[in-house]
């Protein structure tokens, strides 16, 4: 039964209409119309895994292994961790912003069913897109860009990286930023997910809450101490690239304050991290609602990164101009 109201909340919340203003409304019709009618290759690599491109990419099946892109140069990649239940049109955005970049992007997703049970779900997500870097090793720099519950998912990608550096450290060489929007600690899930479900029913969230609790304290080895060890390594990551983070004061789901700590710890290992932080926003809605400054921000980033030569999005001032246009 609980597992019952967690799924039909699910469904409620992928649904759930954002209103925009006319301008924002406007700004991410362009998109979607720029992507739908460019000819943009895809393939599906898994049922997890996603490649997207603006080239035809020659990708050679295997059995019993994840295809090998056949790359006769270094094609950056991004590797993009969606949040849960994302739908099409609203990832598509970021993939015609990275494409226009000249990114490739790999589409990472993960579903409710393999959040709750990792070992049979998230862990072999994390094992299949390890695999699929460490044989593609053409793609190149890397750039990690992730939402919501695709932190937990790289928290596990870390885990494995953590259990073997001398296999994993070329991977880890390869990746040159990382960002990360509306990214919750995932041993607070109990305290978040339920508002992402029913944000306006006090009654159904305290019941998903008790749930999730019950979850927790039932599947221990199952499920709750590979939360924990995710979170470990997610704080402690062995990736020491710059951090870019997009972040809300009134997200009751990616808390700030917890989201401040795990940035204060990237601080303390000498990593180059920026926090970008609204007032009032909504969660995993920032570019939408404010574009201008979401993109902005993201191309400072991306310009201060070592071995990322990608287009401009928008015309970027830089603080020296700013300086400059006072005097």
């Amino acid at each position: 039964m609980a597992f019952r109201i967690i799924s039909s909340g699910l469904l409620k919340v992928s649904c759930n209409n954002i209103c925009y203003n006319p301008e924002v409304k406007k700004a991410n019709a362009a998109f979607l119309f720029q992507i739908a009618y460019r000819n943009i290759f895809q393939q599906s690599l898994s049922k997890n895994l996603e490649l997207t491109s603006n080239d035809a990419l020659v990708v050679k099946n295997r059995p019993g292994k994840l295809p090998l892109v056949e790359l006769e140069k270094n094609r950056p990649l991004v590797i993009l961790l969606k949040w849960m239940l994302a739908q099409r049109k609203h990832v598509d955005k970021y993939l015609e912003l990275y494409l226009k970049k000249g990114f490739d992007i790999l589409t990472v997703s993960t579903s409710m069913r393999q959040l709750l049970w990792p070992t049979k779900g998230t862990q072999l997500i994390a094992e299949e897109t390890l695999s699929f870097l460490n044989d593609n090793r053409g793609f190149q720099p890397l750039l990690v860009h992730g939402f919501s519950v695709g932190g937990y998912l790289w928290g596990e990608i870390l885990v494995l990286m953590n259990n073997d550096l001398v296999k994993y450290r070329p991977i880890i060489d390869r990746i040159k930023g990382q960002i990360w929007d509306s990214t919750p600690d995932i041993t607070e899930f109990a305290k978040g997910f339920p508002h992402a479900i029913f944000p306006k029913n006090a009654v159904l969230r305290a019941a998903v809450r008790k749930s999730i609790d019950y979850h927790l304290k039932t599947f221990q080895e199952s499920a709750t101490q590979h939360y924990v060890r995710s979170s470990q390594l997610f704080h402690t990551t062995p990736v020491r690239a710059p951090a870019l983070v997009f972040i809300a004061k009134n997200d009751p789901i990616a808390n700030l304050d917890s989201v401040s700590r795990c940035k204060d710890s990237w601080d303390s290992m000498g990593m180059k991290t920026y926090m970008k932080c609204w007032d009032k926003s909504r969660h995993v809605s920032h570019f939408h609602l404010h574009r201008k400054e979401y993109l902005e921000t993201l191309e400072n980033f991306l310009a201060s990164l070592d071995q990322i030569n990608a287009q401009d999005i928008v015309p970027t001032v830089t603080m020296k101009a700013k300086a400059k246009a006072k005097a």
